[in-house]
């Protein structure tokens, strides 16, 4: 049973930071790509950014230059440094492990709780 466990949300005001956690039951290697999702009031699910075992990244237009994903493999927890929050980044950020299963390209997703991010005043 894969376990992701997320962890440091909370209240911050606009221009403030927060470093969310996602702590794996499993090493990281066991997993292709390693993620952050959020999903605010009314809206879909969307990617933050995604790290590959090799450790390239894909970061979402709104985030890039204020957001950092960064990977402990010893540690087997990945961490998102969000810096210049603004109220629209409020959300609940999830933490995703995806594995290639096969040659065809199928995967198997795993989530996290999710953990609450409110930018406001």
């Amino acid at each position: 049973q894969v376990q992701l466990v997320e962890s440091g949300g909370g209240l911050v005001q606009p221009g403030g930071s927060l470093r969310l956690s996602c702590a794996a039951s499993r090493s990281l290697f066991s997993f292709d790509t390693m993620a952050w999702y959020r999903q605010a009031p009314g809206k879909e699910r969307e990617l933050v950014v995604g790290i590959s075992s090799g450790g390239n990244t894909n970061y979402a237009d709104s985030v890039k230059g204020r957001f950092t994903i960064s990977r402990d493999n010893a540690k087997n927890t990945v961490y998102l440094q969000m810096n210049i929050l603004k109220p629209e980044d409020t959300a609940v950020y999830y933490c995703n492990g995806r594995r290639v299963i096969n040659v065809e390209g199928a995967v198997m997703d795993y989530w996290g709780t999710g953990t609450l991010v409110t930018v406001s005043t």
